[in-house]
């Protein structure tokens, strides 16, 4: 009976569909809205804006309560349709009653509550939301997140903006999403700050930009900005799904960074893409299980950094050959400039050094003034021991 309805619900027939909606609200049917929540990842897009929209139409002043039933089943692509009509007729007694759901109800249900209140600025809701604003539960956050951004609830913004000061990595990224969410571009500064002193750099510049698109970082946060998409070329096909190429029109911008006058950058970042769509193109199991879109697109950023000036751009990198450079690290993997390689050998970084001596190693370069150079700076004796060792 279920899945015969949900054919209907989701069919092309005027008359169906409108019956359906109109029972799935009328009799707040929770099994057929449990099942249609389900199929979730496997219906088109397109068909769950026509079911939002049906179920929207088949609303009216006398049945939208029912909807409350619908809370238990949490899904992002219903719960606009779902709270908007809520919002539309709600009263005081409606706001109370929600206020009741998001105090004890569970968290899919203070998810759509944590919506209502994007709709309805009740500051009573102000305790529930940044109680829920760090839940394990990523819709909850989501939606507590940009919730208190509409009420520009300082409270939450800085105690955000505190934890990306704190060691532990995770609070880092916690804070991060937070603030993602919450919407506020102020924020953007301290957020690249936490990125460039984080293990999880990859993970936070995979958020970025949901909060400012890339280009416009380019515009407003150049070197920033190179330094968020490095990361998040890192972290493809690992840490990060490939399908962000089309989310974050890393085609496109990468069309625009190799039509520009290229500096030393722009240059590591454009090495980086290069290697790293080759290897997510070569291996079969970085894009198994993406679809044909994406799988497509980076066939055509594979082709596209195919052209790159490669030789132009490793003498571009003796730049980046210091300590102080966030793009050290790609520098070395790209440049064979021995003479500037071996310069790094003489920092106060171990880590650096450590990453300079295995360059060396790899560009048969490292002999044993090398490496007596680099011992002198080591203190760690795990470090020691890998330089010796190689």
């Amino acid at each position: 009976m279920g899945e015969d309805l949900i054919k209907k619900l989701t069919g092309k027939n005027k008359s169906d569909y409108e019956q359906a909606a109109a029972h799935l609200v009328d009799d707040a049917d929770v099994d057929l809205f449990k099942e249609l929540v389900a199929k979730d990842n496997f219906l088109f897009d397109f068909i769950k804006q026509n079911v939002a929209q049906r179920i929207f139409n088949a609303c009216n002043k006398t049945n939208y309560k029912n909807l409350l039933k619908f809370f238990n089943y949490y899904s992002p692509y219903y719960d606009d349709v779902i709270i908007s009509v809520l919002a539309k007729y709600a009263d005081e007694d409606l706001t109370d009653e929600i206020l009741e759901i998001f105090e004890t109800g569970s968290n899919a249900q203070k998810t759509y509550c944590a919506k209502y209140f994007s709709y309805i600025q009740d500051p009573l809701a102000l305790e529930y939301l940044r109680e829920n604003s760090y839940s394990a539960d990523d819709s909850l956050n989501a939606n507590c997140a940009a919730t208190l951004g509409m009420f520009q609830d300082e409270i939450s913004y800085n105690n955000a903006i505190e934890k990306l000061s704190f060691d532990d990595d995770f609070e880092k990224l916690s804070a991060v999403k937070f603030l993602i969410m919450y919407g506020n571009k102020e924020a953007l500064n301290q957020i690249f700050k936490a990125m460039k002193n984080s293990s999880m750099a990859e993970n936070i510049a995979g958020e970025i930009p949901y909060l400012s698109d890339l280009f416009e970082l380019l515009n407003n946060h150049y070197e920033d900005a190179l330094l968020t998409i490095n990361y998040i070329i890192n972290g493809l096909g690992e840490i990060l799904s490939p399908a962000i190429v089309l989310d974050f029109e890393l085609k496109e911008v990468f069309d625009n960074l190799i039509s520009s006058e290229p500096d030393s950058k722009i240059a590591a970042v454009m090495l980086n893409a290069q290697e790293k769509f080759e290897t997510l193109t070569e291996n079969d199991e970085y894009l198994f299980d993406e679809d044909k879109d994406t799988k497509n697109e980076i066939q055509n950023i594979k082709k596209l950094l195919s052209g790159i000036n490669k030789k132009h751009f490793k003498q571009l990198l003796k730049e980046e050959l210091n300590e102080d450079s966030y793009f050290v690290y790609t520098a070395l993997d790209f440049s064979d400039d021995i003479f500037a390689i071996r310069e790094l050998l003489k920092c106060n970084n171990q880590t650096i050094i450590l990453k300079t001596a295995e360059t060396l190693k790899r560009l048969n370069s490292l002999d044993d003034t090398a490496k007596t150079v680099a011992l002198v700076k080591i203190t760690d004796e795990n470090i020691k021991s890998i330089i010796r060792s190689l």
